[in-house]
């Protein structure tokens, strides 16, 4: 049979391109074909016209909108999460060949639809919305981030004091560049809590909702709402749009409602309430959410990196690691101390997972499969990439001795991280920045160590079952030969 399907994750780094070739490999060896969409990071050749036409079902594997759904109306179609695709990919391959069987609807007209299914439970609904937003914001994130920390490299933290470009620049000096960049990072930065907030609206009633979402996004800014106003903006958008399309209206003016009524409206019910009625009280969180983060010392900062690390390595890229990380990416828009802390402790435990697994199957081989021991030397560039999900091929062999071995030094690489006051602006990158990080050889202190509790852990549970399995097959051998 033949298939087509788009994969997608939040980040659109590794699971995307992960789930496509679990779905490669599953087709092949079934004998049928597949052509595969990668909405990722680095995108992919779209499916042809011919490719959708010939497809006897389609399979979604995505954890937030798949652009360009409208192209596959009338055709069977399969939906799943991400990892469905590198867990289960036969399962899904499955459950295609039976929607294909079964009889579609005749294609209607393209319509503007929500970006989740309508049978989706509350909370998937909630959670694919903020992940459409987060996915959107992180290409500005890593654009804004990186430069502002490579203008703190070569100019030091005072480049901030610097005038503006389009006053004084001088192109001969490290200082000017060094200036021009923070002020193009920061430029990108000001976008960051709009995207944010336009793109959940997106997720939640299409394109009609992105104006209203933006412009409330923006005012979240204006009122110093920060971040938590984008989530609220973004939801209060898309809950607007949504129910204006409810109401009916005469056959003639259906054409102009979602290009001029809906975002006009929406805006103005947005901007009233974030103005009126939420800016304030989510300033007041904001503002008080920075004050505690500002506090922490002690235990209580120790407590957080211990959560944040264990939040990391618990589903190595799912949702719970995306909270963490949305939560230290959030951090970065308000600048504060603790808050680049937290980005610094994020990215250190994130990298713990697959250079734990790495180390550990090349110095215990007898304990790791052939394909996991391939599969760890390509985690060692994975983790210093900051790419979690490298572990995942592990977790997925042998889940209840990996997880909560790496959860534990991920924990350890959160704590110390914390606890030496490494600080980082840039939200991705790995080692790869280790230039741009405050207390550098602290944070890589940190990062050693809970690699080394990680992988000490996996090899002491794998050698427990090692050596049972070697007991029971002495047992078996002696009673044979008696």
């Amino acid at each position: 049979m033949k298939f087509v399907a788009i994969t997608a994750c939040p980040t659109g780094i590794a699971h995307t391109y992960m789930a496509a070739e679990s779905l490669e490999q599953a087709a092949k060896a079934n004998g049928d074909t597949i052509v595969v969409e990668t909405q990722g990071s680095a995108g992919s050749e779209p499916l042809s016209t011919e490719d959708i036409a010939n497809a006897d079902a389609v399979i979604f594997a995505a954890d937030l909108a798949v652009r360009g759904r409208e192209r596959f109306a009338g055709k069977p179609i399969v939906e799943a999460p991400v990892k469905a695709a590198i867990n289960d990919a036969a399962g899904l391959f499955e459950r295609a060949k039976a929607a294909a069987r079964e009889p579609v609807a005749p294609a209607a007209a393209p319509e503007l639809t929500s970006k989740v299914g309508a049978n989706d439970k509350a909370g998937t609904k909630v959670r694919q919305w903020l992940m459409t937003g987060v996915s959107y914001l992180i290409p500005f994130v890593a654009a804004g981030g990186l430069l502002i920390a490579l203008s703190f490299a070569l100019g030091g933290y005072r480049i901030v004091d610097a005038p503006k470009v389009t006053e004084h620049f001088d192109a001969g000096s490290v200082a000017g560049w060094a200036a021009l960049m923070f002020q193009i990072g920061s430029a990108a930065f000001d976008f960051l809590v709009p995207v944010l907030a336009g793109f959940i609206a997106f997720a939640m009633a299409d394109r009609p909702a992105i104006a209203p979402g933006f412009v409330g996004g923006a005012i979240a800014v204006t009122v110093g709402a920060g971040f938590l106003g984008g989530l609220v903006a973004g939801l209060l958008a898309g809950g607007v749009v949504m129910a204006l399309k409810k109401i009916q209206v005469p056959k003639a003016m259906r054409g102009i409602m979602p290009v001029v009524v809906y975002p006009l409206l929406g805006s103005i019910v947005v901007g009233v309430l974030m103005y009126v009625v939420v800016g304030k009280p989510m300033a007041a969180a904001t503002t008080g959410l920075t004050n505690w983060l500002n506090s922490l010392s002690g235990a209580s900062a120790l407590l957080l990196g211990a959560l944040l690390g264990l939040m990391m390595a618990f589903d190595m890229g799912g949702p719970v690691n995306k909270a963490a990380y949305a939560f230290a990416v959030g951090g970065l828009t308000t600048g504060a101390t603790a808050s680049l802390q937290i980005m610094a402790a994020v990215m250190a435990a994130g990298m713990v997972p697959p250079l734990a697994l790495a180390l550990a199957s090349t110095v215990r081989k007898k304990l790791f499969t052939e394909a996991e021991r391939e599969n760890g030397r390509a985690a060692w560039l994975l983790g210093a990439s900051f790419i979690t999900e490298g572990a995942i091929p592990f977790a997925a062999a042998d889940p209840f001795r990996v997880i909560p071995s790496i959860m534990l030094g991920s924990a350890v690489t959160g704590s110390l991280s914390m606890a030496f006051g490494a600080t980082l602006r840039a939200p991705h990158g790995g080692i790869f920045v280790l230039p741009l990080i405050g207390s550098p050889l602290l944070f890589l202190v940190a990062l050693v160590a809970g690699t080394v509790v990680a992988a000490g852990s996996v090899i002491a549970l794998k050698q427990v079952r090692f050596r049972a399995a070697s007991r029971s097959a002495a047992v078996s051998g002696r009673t044979v030969n008696a």
